[in-house]
């Protein structure tokens, strides 16, 4: 058994925009595996000379990848300890995170699970990395067969029209694309291999159409999650059947039912359960041992407990190093999910928010660590958000105005604050993705150049030009890799301020005649109604802002919101 030595091309195209006909109708039927291209794409156990479904050259097209150049510690989920990350081959990743089940519009918890890993993947290619990230979707599944025939739709059909709705939520978070995101129902036949090699070796048996992994052959179970084979019930997805030997006994193959959809199998028509895809998939495009599998924390158990009973009685040599999860995302300190109804989806945030402020406070808080969701943290991202792009926009102005005659050199001070801000960045973001220490950072060169556009001491700064252009250059390159760089800060601001208008029910032109109004009173020394407009727009959200050339507007945490913060604090 090999290790996985490069990053490979498909044997056929993978990025599916549509599924192949001969795996969908309008009518429920047998999903043929006969055509000759899909049979066999899957190895046994990969040797050295034997290859998964991406083959060929390295991602970027280059034979030798680059050396990292930073150590980067994660915190492994086995081992329960941060470990030096030490890929299998030196300079390249292969990582899987298991995707969403598609059968509705994706809420803030998905949002958490693929930010995470979305910092994780820029990261480790800031680093130097070349990363084979998969992330599959999940298009067979009792969910979706339950909401298809809820709505009298085609299960494969709805499951496609979910999977394009996530990965429009992906772009408006600017999570990218991985580099292949494979679906269950176009991998019947490296799933029906894996099966049917998991049974040849002893640890899976067959009841009448279905076939059950017996948990009991395998001794290892529990090493993930650390729970014992004696306190395990049967788990998520998983029916209480007579039928089994042991009630943690989990489906590989579940025989067909009448209005479901089906392929044909050694056992019969039927489908894959639900942990299989994973461990089939995560094979065929990275072989059984390779660097990084991921997802939430609810899918330590029963998911990836049985993903690597499943893989490891597929293949003995069967080896992922790091298996990394991220936190929850609560309401009143309950997990956020659909199963529980008390969700958000992405679709109701960003309706209301700017997808990147979603990004921001997702990102506040270490992706290990739960995180509650309120209303005043994302207006408390919101207006960060418009903190640092209003900075960066104001160095652009500044900047088109001196796009020539600079120097090369800047002031002591500025290479200490820059220097300080890189090693902070590197430090944190090496300890475990320590995300919110970055973004704490970046407070001091915002900060300074601020300081040096706009007061009396900074503009009398030697070489105050070169100074603003270096920091704006370290704030835009983090900013890059964190995901948080819009296309243009002109832009994203003016998304800001129409999403604030939005949650304040305000028009611009109604703020502007409050403004009107507030300067005439001002100018009649009415200064009770002065206040009392300033007040009344910071109550929703909008402050306003004096300056010698006139009264600006800008979104703000809501007044009642701010006094809900103290008060918590």
């Amino acid at each position: 058994m090999g290790t996985l030595l490069k990053c490979y091309k498909p044997f056929f195209s993978i990025r599916f925009s549509s599924f192949p006909n001969s795996l969908h109708t309008p009518q429920l039927r047998s999903h043929s595996l006969n055509h000759p291209k899909r049979r066999n794409l899957i190895r046994r156990c990969f040797t050295p000379s034997s290859h998964p479904l991406i083959n060929g050259k390295a991602l970027d097209g280059n034979p030798q990848p680059q050396i990292p150049s930073s150590e980067l510690w994660l915190h492994n989920t086995m081992s329960k300890k941060k470990e030096l990350f030490n890929p299998k081959v030196e300079g390249r990743v292969g990582m899987y995170v298991c995707g969403v089940t598609a059968y509705d519009l994706s809420h803030i918890g998905h949002a958490r699970v693929y930010v995470t890993f979305d910092v994780l993947y820029r990261y480790l290619k800031h680093l130097g990395y070349d990363v084979c990230y998969v992330r599959n979707f999940t298009d067979v599944d009792d969910k979706i067969i339950a909401r298809a025939n809820e709505l009298g739709e085609d299960p494969i059909n709805l499951s496609r029209r979910y999977c394009d709705e996530f990965n429009q939520d992906m772009v408006h978070l600017q999570c990218l694309p991985p580099f292949v995101e494979p679906r269950v129902s176009d991998h019947m036949p490296q799933i029906i291999d894996m099966i049917k090699q998991i049974v040849d070796n002893g640890y899976a048996y067959r009841v009448e159409g279905d076939v059950f992994f017996a948990v009991e052959n395998f001794p290892d179970y529990g090493q993930l999650s650390g729970r014992k084979l004696e306190d395990n019930r049967a788990g998520e997805r998983v029916a209480v059947d007579s039928r089994k030997r042991n009630p943690a006994d989990f489906a590989l193959w579940k025989s067909a039912k009448e209005g479901e959809p089906f392929w044909e199998s050694p056992w019969g028509p039927g489908r894959p359960g639900w942990h299989i895809e994973c461990s089939a998939m995560s094979a065929a495009y990275l072989g059984y041992t390779f660097d990084i599998h991921g997802g939430g924390m609810d899918l330590v158990f029963p998911h990836h407990e049985n993903e690597i009973a499943q893989s490891c009685a597929a293949c003995k040599q069967s080896n992922v190093s790091y298996w990394i999860h991220n936190g929850f995302v609560t309401i009143d300190s309950e997990k956020m999910s659909k199963s529980l109804g008390n969700f958000f989806t992405i679709r109701q945030v960003i309706d209301l928010y700017h997808p990147l402020a979603l990004r921001l406070f997702l990102m506040g808080t270490h992706y290990r660590s739960p995180i509650n969701y309120s209303d005043v943290l994302l207006e408390s991202a919101s207006e960060r958000l418009f903190y640092i792009y209003q900075t960066l926009h104001d160095c652009e102005d500044v900047l088109s105005q001196h796009d020539k005659g600079l120097q090369e050199s800047i002031p002591p001070e500025t290479s200490d604050i820059i220097n300080k801000f890189h090693n902070d960045f590197l430090a944190s973001m090496s300890d475990d993705l320590h995300t919110p220490v970055v973004l704490a950072a970046l407070s001091e060169p915002l900060k300074t150049i601020n300081d040096l556009l706009h007061t009396r001491k900074g503009k009398k700064q030697a070489l105050r030009i070169e100074s603003v252009a270096a920091l704006e250059k370290i704030i835009r390159n983090i900013l890059n890799v964190l995901g948080l760089m819009p296309t243009s800060y002109c832009e994203a601001l003016q998304q800001l301020r129409d999403m604030a208008l939005k949650r304040a029910k305000l028009t611009e032109g109604e703020i502007l005649r409050k403004i009107e109004e507030r300067t005439e009173a001002r100018k009649n020394k009415d200064y009770e109604k002065s206040d009392a407009i300033r007040k009344d727009l910071a109550v929703v959200g909008i402050a306003l802002m004096d300056s010698p050339t006139g009264t600006s507007w800008r979104p703000a945490i809501p007044l009642a919101l701010q006094e809900q913060q103290v008060a918590a604090a």
